[in-house]
């Protein structure tokens, strides 16, 4: 393997690396702890089938047996600025990492449900 292919496969096992790093800080969240922050939560992503109309119609995801990786990443995203629903932006501005990954890792926990046919 000649040095330019050497140095592609490190790059990309460091790209895997730091992309795996948000799933083992979601992975230390606390499903008990998380249960008692998703008040907020569940005002939208509790109602199956439910649409907000604030800024736009707009279908609310199930969060329930999504990976706690992805959740963390989108409350990230969030409080970042780089998406842009503006409640959501509201509610993870004031999320601490732990609360992020605690909200996760409950939502992680749950059985994910699927539309009844």
């Amino acid at each position: 393997m000649d040095f330019s292919a050497r140095l592609k496969l490190a790059a990309a096992a460091a790209a895997a690396f730091v992309a795996a790093m948000p799933a083992a800080h979601a992975a230390a969240g606390d499903p008990g702890a998380g249960a008692r922050k998703i008040t907020m939560c569940r005002g939208c992503h509790g109602i199956p089938g439910y649409r907000t109309a604030f800024p736009e119609v707009y279908s609310v995801p199930r969060l329930g047996g999504q990976h706690a990786a992805y959740i963390v990443k989108a409350l990230e995203e969030y409080k970042a600025g780089n998406r842009s629903h503006p409640s959501m932006r509201a509610v993870a501005a004031g999320l601490t990492e732990k609360d992020m990954a605690d909200i996760a890792a409950y939502y992680a926990g749950e059985a994910p449900k699927t539309a009844a046919r």
